[in-house]
């Protein structure tokens, strides 16, 4: 036993050679990413309400200006009480989110007790700065972390929304919602003027909705809804009764809603 909370430095000190890594930096002017050809996720919202936190994300990842897939999940539920979406290098992103949700169990198991909200937080920003090499080499992961706080003194402000840049600095959005990816510029000018903190939670998952809808209205690199094909975006809501994954029927009576409205109203 090496004494440590952490499966993921457990790893690293046993079996180094099974945690991600991008392999030798390519030379300066043409990072490695773009070299492989790597897909990346594109747009996450997360917005507080009266009872918790919603996150949602598109689903497409693209590769340059081709569509990889249209159907990827970067939305994740990682524990009981959080859940994180992700931007940037699809790949890494999706083994970061894994790996962190292992190290959640393994600490939760070890010490009989989960960890708090903000050492959930601090943790995930500790896995983004050891990316950085990687960050520097084009492989760039965003993640964006929501949680509910159990330990909150007031039940209704427990959502809480933690963003995080490359380099591993954490911080704590005060406005109650936030975007991270190629979209997020359009998904805030959205959330900015729809976004209600007192709302419920069936007003807050037709807003994220409304604000992925936006971001793909003017980002190419974002998925609308894709009603043929029957793909929608996914959405977590986190509350006091914990963290949930809303079913495809529900989000696809909304995402039904949206449309109709969008076909009345083009611009929202």
């Amino acid at each position: 036993m090496t004494g440590s909370q952490s499966f993921s430095e457990f790893v690293g000190s046993v079996t180094p050679h099974l945690l991600p890594d991008p392999g030798p930096a390519t030379a300066a002017g043409g990072g490695a990413a773009a070299q492989l050809g790597v897909p990346h996720g594109t747009t996450i919202v997360a917005l507080v309400f009266s009872g918790g936190v919603v996150i949602a994300g598109d689903r497409r990842a693209t590769q340059g200006n081709m569509i990889a897939q249209r159907d990827i999940e970067k939305v994740f539920v990682t524990d009981e009480y959080s859940a994180v979406g992700i931007a940037g290098s699809a790949g890494m992103a999706i083994e970061m989110v894994r790996l962190f949700s292992v190290d959640l169990e393994h600490y939760e198991k070890i010490e009989g007790v989960s960890l708090s909200l903000d050492g959930k937080a601090n943790k995930l920003a500790g896995m983004v700065r050891a990316n950085l090499g990687a960050a520097m080499q084009g492989f760039v992961v965003v993640p964006l972390f929501a949680g509910f706080d159990t330990e909150a003194t007031d039940p209704a402000t427990a959502g809480r929304i933690v963003t995080y840049d490359a380099t591993g600095g954490r911080y704590d959005e005060k406005l109650g919602y936030h975007a991270v990816g190629s979209g997020s510029v359009f998904a805030k000018s959205s959330l900015k003027k729809l976004h209600d903190p007192s709302a419920d939670l069936a007003a807050t998952v037709r807003t994220a909705i409304e604000a992925l809808y936006d971001a793909a209205d003017d980002d190419s690199a974002t998925g609308g809804p894709d009603t043929v094909r029957r793909i929608y975006p996914v959405v977590v809501s986190i509350t006091a009764d914990g963290a949930e994954r809303r079913g495809e029927d529900e989000i696809a009576d909304v995402v039904t809603q949206v449309v109709a409205g969008r076909t009345e109203r083009p611009g929202g």
